[in-house]
């Protein structure tokens, strides 16, 4: 299951870019916030998937 755990996310990271970028093009700061709180939260489940896999 820790494959599928980080694909998705990787997928929440992206779609954290995804938003933050669109909220750069239309000047929306709350979709700017909201892009970069998505990709801090999956880049930190990322980090304790590889802890994870380090104690394996």
């Amino acid at each position: 299951m820790s494959g599928m755990d980080k694909l998705q996310n990787k997928a929440q990271e992206l779609a954290g870019k995804g938003k933050e970028a669109a909220g750069k093009a239309t000047d929306d700061q709350d979709l700017q916030a909201e892009g970069h709180k998505d990709q801090a939260a999956g880049n930190a489940k990322q980090a304790g998937e590889k802890v994870k896999d380090i104690f394996k």
